[in-house]
């Protein structure tokens, strides 16, 4: 029986060891991107108060943990929007569908009361299976 090591992705995020998770974690051929906030590059948060902007981000962020991963967005299989106001669904749905046309994971919309920072209007998270060693 093969076994598959467990390799962790960071973001450098000081969170991380503090709350206990990575950004996102391979094993095998498994890949899972933890919830991914619309965090810009100095700390800030991206596009305050445009949720496609937020979503772009996101998926920027999701995308580059995939690569140091070994995957790409044509792996993921499965993806989960959450947004705080459902009624803004298209915004974040267009950001997603310029990245997944082809590809088209399994996805789901949902609405939450908040995140932890309440200029964030959305997080993803995303699923993927890879043939990449």
């Amino acid at each position: 029986m093969t076994t598959h090591p467990r390799r962790l992705i960071s973001s450098g995020s000081p969170l991380e060891p503090q709350i206990g998770f990575s950004r996102a974690v391979r094993k095998g051929p498994h890949v899972a991107v933890a919830g991914t906030a619309p965090i810009a590059p100095d700390g800030s948060t991206a596009g305050p108060g445009d949720v496609y902007a937020q979503t772009v981000r996101c998926l920027d962020i999701a995308e580059a943990a995939l690569a140091e991963a070994g995957a790409t967005l044509a792996d993921v299989t499965r993806t989960r929007v959450m947004l705080t106001d459902i009624t803004r669904w298209k915004d974040a749905a267009r950001a997603h569908g310029e990245r997944f046309a082809d590809t088209r994971p399994a996805c789901t919309f949902v609405e939450v009361s908040r995140f932890i920072d309440p200029t964030w209007l959305v997080e993803l998270e995303l699923d993927a299976i890879t043939d990449q060693p």
